[in-house]
């Protein structure tokens, strides 16, 4: 299948790019490289069936418009501004990358009637008291960049009902592993590994009771692949994690063993963050099939091999 994905040279991008290949399928990227990286494709220049990479930008329709030539059936959209703080500090450029970036993939889709496999976040629920959040947990959204990943996924879903175009959304929940980025940009995985590699101190926002579901990049992209590819997943909402959860203190003291480099310092967006974040990935078994392979600790390992090579 010729297949395009949207912020493809990125961290979870890759991947994704990595994995159609490994199917077989053609692959073409667009990316503006404003957190991707060309060197993230590097390895993939030598496959026939890897067909580069349109350095472009969604919000521009004539980027959007040149990488369509390519006659995707399907556009695996995983472009999207990211980061918090820059969503608070500027809504209005998170915003039109995020809503008004998507509507143009959407508008161009409809034109080829190509299928989006639209890429959404755990970030959008409210926290979880106890229970795991399924994909029906109540929607809260605690900052800029939440809020205008919920309104793409709502107006996905509304070219689904009123264009026939074929759509999918899926939620993976805390993503990590290589080819993250290991500075405040990166997650907090590689972030800590990063830090204790460099026998740096390993900084904790907030008192380090908040809790996240860490899911494995590979785990990550497979989740997405079956997803996209499923008849039975358009026109669903659909989330991916471990079903557990571990507490960023405990995940400082998995990695770091000197407890005297762990310091807690003042969150610099307290309002936006999530206590409670755990998955329920129940429908994604059921429906696709899919489960995590990578454990936690595995996954942790991996992930330290790789920033050692970099």
């Amino acid at each position: 299948m010729n297949v395009l994905v949207t912020g493809g040279a990125g961290f979870i991008g890759r991947w994704v790019v990595k994995k159609l290949l490994d199917r077989g399928d053609e692959v073409l990227v667009l990316d503006d490289l404003s957190n991707g990286q060309e060197e993230n494709l590097e390895e993939f220049k030598g496959n026939k069936n890897f067909k580069g990479l349109v350095k472009g930008d969604i919000t521009n329709k004539s980027d959007i418009e040149k990488a369509f030539e390519f006659s995707p059936e399907l556009c695996i959209h995983a472009a999207a501004q990211i980061n918090v703080q820059d969503s608070i500090d500027n809504p209005e450029k998170n915003n039109r990358i995020n809503i008004e970036g998507t509507l143009n993939i959407l508008d161009e889709a409809v034109k080829h009637q190509t299928k989006v496999c639209l890429i959404g976040t755990c970030m959008v629920y409210d926290t979880s008291g106890e229970k795991p959040i399924g994909e029906n947990h109540p929607i809260n959204t605690a900052s800029p960049y939440a809020e205008s990943k919920v309104r793409a996924e709502e107006a996905a879903l509304e070219y689904y009902k009123t264009q026939n175009l074929p759509v999918v959304v899926l939620r993976p929940f805390n993503t990590y592993g290589p080819f993250q980025k290991t500075n405040m940009e990166g997650g907090v995985v590689s972030i800590f590994l990063n830090k204790e590699l460099d026998n740096e101190v390993l900084s904790i926002y907030g008192d380090g009771t908040q809790t996240r579901d860490l899911l494995y990049v590979e785990d990550c992209a497979d989740f997405i692949i079956n997803g996209a590819f499923s008849e039975k997943a358009v026109g669903e909402v659909i989330n991916a994690g471990t079903g557990s959860d571990i507490s960023v203190n405990d995940l400082a003291k998995k990695i770091c063993k000197d407890e005297n480099r762990i310091k807690h310092i003042e969150h610099h967006h307290p309002q936006a963050e999530i206590q409670k974040l755990v998955c329920d990935p129940s429908k994604a078994t059921n429906l696709l099939g899919w489960k995590p392979k990578v454990s936690l600790e595995e996954g942790i390992e991996k992930t330290k091999e790789w920033i050692k090579k970099e």
